[in-house]
Order: structure tokens, then C-alpha cells, then sequence
């Protein structure tokens, strides 16, 4: 389901919200405009108004049913950290990690992306939800993996009882890779990988890695992924395209 500011997750247990924000519905000025969400507190030199992002931070926070975001230092690395509701008093603390999970109520795990792939996982009834960055790096080095192993371990259920939704990220028509990206997946993924214009490049198709990644894992319940960030400037940022640009977030939460 796609509102003009958010697309609403779907294929989730009732007992579970999710979405991802697009680049609509905020304040911070061209290029960031509008709703750029990345905290002014993380490091990088894309430096929106402080004041802007506070205020779509705020409206974004408005369509979560009463949870709080927590965001993530983000490293495109594999590491899951669980969060608590104390977790929701820690301000600029950003915990140095590229996943998140958690069992309580009234906190919402949340990704940040510009093109990455952000995979939003949950058990059933649930009892608990994670959220992943999934870019090439973090994906090829098991990021959803280990998200979905912190889910089943937190919830005691089995990878083929979890739902996942697969947001906007760059698409299979615009995401050009060298030869490193296409050997970092292996040769049980080269189905994901078309041969680009010039030797040694391929058109990378992000979206169904993670989806193949997931079906080896156990999961057999996986939607969404159809959206491509770069194809679409008036609706989502795109870091490749544009280099200077925001923030987009992907969050999900217990009900």
C-alpha cells in the first residue's frame, strides 16, 4: 500500500506495523527535500538544517500508532543489536550497527537508506521484529541473515514462521557493479547478476539477492521490493543519482 509520504508494509502479522517513509511530506530544503531523516548527529558530509530534520523526525514518528523510532549508525556491516525501551531515552546515541530487534511495544527498529535495500522482518503474533540495511556489502555479508536469526531466537520461532518486506532500494535497471560485487555473492547468485554495457560490469539485481537470500535462510513468506529509488526523483532520494541527497526511513514495530 503506497500513501503520498510513506509505503505501508504489507505481508506483515496484524500485530505488527511497518512502513518506509519516500521523500515527501517534510521541511528540509533542495537537495534534501522534503522529508530527509537522517539525524543530524551522524557523521557524513550531506549537513541538512538541524531544525528541518527534527521536524520530519516528528512527522515521521506521527505515523508509527505510538512507537519511537531508534536510529542506527549505520556501517554496512552484519551486526544486530537488541533494543528495550530504554533504548528510546538514549537521544543522539547512535549504537553502531546496521540491524536491529526488539520483543517491546512502543519501539520502532528503524533503517536509514538512499538506494540500500531495507528488509523489515517479523514473527508471527509478534513477538518480536527486526529491521536490516541491506546494501551490497551488508547483504553479501549476511546482515539479513543475522537479523532474522536474532528475530527466531527472540521470538523462539522458526525462519519459516517469519514475514518479510522488502522496501524501495535501487533497481535491477540501474544498479551497475563491478566484478568484486557479482564474486562477493558467489556462484549460487549469478541468476541476479546481467551482463552491463562494458567488460567486467553487471546490472545487479539487489532486491532479488535478498529474496534468494531469505528462501535459503527459511523464509518462505517474503513481499514488497518492487519500488526502485533511483528510477524515480520526485518520490525517493537516491545517493547514486543525486550524491548529495536525504535520507529515507524504514521502520517496524509491535502493536
Amino acid at each position: 500500500m503506497t500513501t503520498g509520504s510513506f509505503l505501508r508494509a504489507e505481508g506483515l502479522p496484524p500485530e505488527v506495523g511497518g512502513l518506509m517513509s519516500t521523500r515527501r511530506g517534510g521541511v528540509s530544503r533542495a537537495p534534501f527535500d522534503s522529508l530527509n531523516l537522517r539525524p543530524a548527529g551522524l557523521r557524513g558530509d550531506a549537513v541538512d538544517e538541524p531544525a528541518a530534520i527534527h521536524e520530519n523526525q516528528r512527522r515521521f514518528a506521527g505515523w508509527l500508532e505510538g512507537a519511537q523510532p531508534v536510529y542506527l549508525d549505520q556501517v554496512h556491516g552484519a551486526r544486530v543489536v537488541r533494543l528495550t525501551r530504554a533504548d528510546l531515552a538514549r537521544g543522539q546515541a547512535f549504537a553502531q550497527a546496521d540491524a536491529s530487534v526488539t520483543t517491546e511495544r512502543g519501539v520502532a527498529c528503524t533503517v536509514l537508506v538512499a538506494d540500500c535495500l531495507p528488509v523489515l522482518l517479523a514473527a508471527p503474533g509478534g513477538h518480536a521484529v527486526g529491521a536490516a540495511h541491506a546494501g551490497w556489502r551488508g547483504l553479501a555479508g549476511g546482515v539479513v541473515e543475522a537479523t532474522l536469526e536474532a528475530v527466531c531466537e527472540a521470538a523462539g520461532c522458526a525462519p519459516s514462521e517469519v514475514s518479510a518486506w522488502l522496501g524501495a532500494c535501487i533497481g535491477p535497471e540501474a544498479f551497475e557493479v563491478g566484478d568484486d560485487v557479482r564474486e562477493a555473492f558467489g556462484p549460487g547468485a549469478v541468476a541476479f547478476f546481467r551482463p552491463g554495457v562494458a567488460p567486467g560490469k553487471w546490472w545487479a539485481d539487489l532486491p532479488g539477492l535478498a529474496r534468494h537470500r531469505l528462501q535459503l535462510a527459511g523464509v518462505t513468506q517474503v513481499s514488497g521490493g518492487q519500488w526502485c529509488t533511483h528510477s524515480e526523483p520526485a518520490r525517493f532520494f537516491s545517493f547514486r543519482r543525486d550524491r548529495v541527497t536525504g535520507r529515507h526511513a524504514a521502520a517496524i514495530w509491535i502493536r
